[in-house]
């Protein structure tokens, strides 16, 4: 019996070391990745921040004050929810966090009387709202990982054109917010109407321009990709913040791995112990048995 449980025990072992060996190799991976994501971060933020800049002194110049992006509505009878998510699983409460607050969200909005539209990247997503049967207006799969520029301009299009036709009223983006390598923040934030740049305060000196075009003209081509660079920013820390929460999820994995494999060893010690000890104990008892005849 102490042989048998000797063995399934030592079968155990080898199955806990090899699932080891993959979450090890997975939290390495996603190491690796990590840091790609955060560089790739990094280097977006200069352009994001330059067409901020372009922006400001375009408003300040009078330009885009009637633009269908800023439109305010009176009253938020629709509001769409960009819901950025991945579409592999093994991170952890990521997906679960972001899914939450934008389900927490949308059930707020009907309170309050009004419809929704989700608009979802990531298959995790994808997924949750489908089972529960929400209606999904677009889903895009296969870009969460590393997402390029060409994917946030694709769902910006569909974002901006159903707010430009009047579909929807608002738009928020519910997304994790890369802060660094071991703390990642769920946000929740308006995506459009944009808003509005704020006016320059009193005494502040400010450059003067020439425009060629006129400034209305390029606030016309350059607010869309303001909102692309928005939406791309968003995607990158997201994609950062996934490879983040995979990399604690795979090591607190590998570790409670390693946890297991001492425990069952000492387990496995304790019934080749009994098992050495009951045939000490047989033989014994048959020399007695023998040396009494």
């Amino acid at each position: 019996m102490a042989g048998g449980e000797e063995r399934v025990l030592r079968r155990r072992i080898r199955s806990v070391q090899s699932t080891k060996k993959i979450t090890r190799a997975m939290e390495l991976i996603a190491a690796t990745r990590v840091v790609k994501a955060q560089q790739r971060a990094a280097d977006a933020r200069p352009y994001s921040e330059q067409i901020t800049e372009v922006i400001q002194h375009l408003s300040q110049a009078g330009a885009g004050r009637e633009h269908p992006l800023l439109r305010q509505a009176e009253s938020l009878d629709k509001v769409a929810f960009v819901v950025i998510t991945s579409d592999r699983g093994l991170a952890g409460a990521y997906n679960t966090s972001v899914i939450r607050a934008a389900e927490r969200d949308l059930m707020g909005v009907q309170s309050e009387g009004a419809d929704y539209s989700l608009i979802l990247v990531g298959k995790k997503a994808a997924s949750y709202f489908g089972f529960r049967r929400y209606r999904i207006d677009a889903e895009f799969t296969g870009m969460s990982d590393t997402p390029r520029y060409e994917d946030a301009r694709q769902v910006a299009e569909v974002v901006t054109g159903a707010f430009v036709d009047g579909d929807v009223d608002q738009v928020r983006l519910v997304y994790t917010r890369f802060l660094s390598a071991a703390t990642q923040r769920v946000v929740v934030r308006r995506f459009m109407p944009l808003q509005a740049v704020a006016e320059t305060r009193e005494g502040e000196l400010r450059a003067d321009y020439e425009y060629e075009p006129s400034p209305a003209v390029i606030f016309e081509r350059l607010l869309p990709r303001y909102a692309e660079a928005r939406l791309f920013a968003a995607m990158l820390d997201a994609a950062a913040s996934e490879h983040a929460s995979r990399q604690r999820a795979m090591k607190a994995a590998t570790d409670n791995a390693e946890e297991l494999i001492t425990k069952l060893s000492r387990q496995m010690n304790r019934a080749r112990q009994e098992s050495i000890t009951t045939e000490i104990m047989e033989i014994v008892g048959g020399a007695e048995a023998m040396s009494q005849r």
